[in-house]
């Protein structure tokens, strides 16, 4: 990573941190919310196990899309994004390493979260291991989906609702690969590298896309 872009990366840590969208508060969130299902549903273990994969797969899409329709708003708001596009670094690699510095702090903590909340559902190791693997693989696409969704709504108030509708049905793929993964992990008709395959596949192809999208949706609103 070249100077300017490690800069970038750095500024965006710190950022995060002092706003308060570090990993702490992704992570407080992904409790909250595995910890009111057994309340919702009821104490039942064998079903707690059973759909424990999809709960956390769940929250962690919800984790990780909190405070990404604030990853173009400060930049906009405070000139930074027109600063952005006049620099000679290509406005998708400025999107790209928001998004890297993003995950890290949001998303990351998540992976290693999962397995400890994985045992107040009941999940066996195997289960827990699939699923902090599945969400390795798959939260890059979460974060990179959320990106665009974010440069769509950059500058429009209450843009954080107007970002989830058109952001989470896209995530659908994600959160059945990634389901699928973590079910395979303790056993079934499915192997488990065939979906987490293809969940690598879709997390590659958003890194691949994504920070395209993104960027033309940001050229676009200056324009």
């Amino acid at each position: 990573m070249s100077s300017p872009l490690l800069a970038l990366f750095r500024r965006e840590a710190r950022i995060a941190r002092s706003i308060g969208g570090g990993g702490a508060m992704g992570v407080v969130f992904f409790l909250i919310l595995v910890s009111l299902t057994p309340f919702a549903i009821g104490p039942d273990l064998n079903l707690l196990s059973r759909i424990g994969p999809a709960i956390l797969w769940i929250a962690a899409l919800l984790a990780t899309l909190l405070g990404l329709d604030r990853l173009f708003q400060a930049d906009a708001d405070d000139g930074s994004l027109d600063l952005f596009m006049m620099t000679s670094t290509p406005l998708e690699l400025v999107v790209l390493v928001k998004c890297a510095a993003h995950w890290t702090l949001t998303a990351l903590p998540l992976v290693a979260a999962a397995p400890l909340l994985g045992l107040m559902l009941g999940l066996e190791p195997e289960a827990q291991a699939g699923v902090a693997a599945s969400l390795l693989a798959g939260t890059p696409a979460l974060t990179l989906l959320g990106a665009i969704g974010a440069a769509l709504t950059a500058g429009l108030r209450r843009g954080g609702l107007l970002m989830a509708v058109l952001i989470l049905p896209l995530t659908t793929p994600v959160l059945i690969f990634g389901v699928s993964t973590a079910a395979a992990a303790s056993g079934g008709t499915v192997p488990f590298h065939t979906p987490f395959l293809i969940l690598c596949a879709l997390s590659l192809a958003t890194i691949a896309g994504a920070p395209f999208a993104a960027a033309a949706a940001l050229r676009a609103r200056e324009g």
